[in-house]
């Protein structure tokens, strides 16, 4: 069976990093999130060092409603010239056929 990668924010690494330092327990924190103990011990080295911390350069903007209106669209447009080439293809296979 193959594993699908997930991606965690750096907001949920420190808050598991910080759980288990309360809790004491990282196998029982890494149940709990369903993460693996190996990946917890990762973040926990990471969060000593200093490395994983909030960037706020990198934090998520809020889109205001333009923008969103905007990648909606471009989202759109892109399917629909998908399937026009789409469409363009099968004409074609068909056309040839016909002869």
């Amino acid at each position: 069976m193959k594993q699908v990668r997930t991606h965690h924010s750096t907001e949920f690494k420190i808050k598991a990093v910080e759980l288990s330092k309360e809790n004491g327990s990282v196998r029982e924190v890494s149940e709990q999130l369903k993460i693996s103990q190996e990946t917890l011990r990762i973040w926990q080295r990471a969060y000593k060092a200093g490395t994983l911390t909030i960037d706020p350069k990198r934090e998520v903007k809020l889109k205001s409603k333009e923008e969103e209106e905007l990648s909606l669209l471009r989202k759109e447009l892109y399917e629909v010239k998908l399937e026009r080439d789409i469409l363009k293809k099968a004409v074609g296979i068909f056309s040839k056929s016909d002869r």
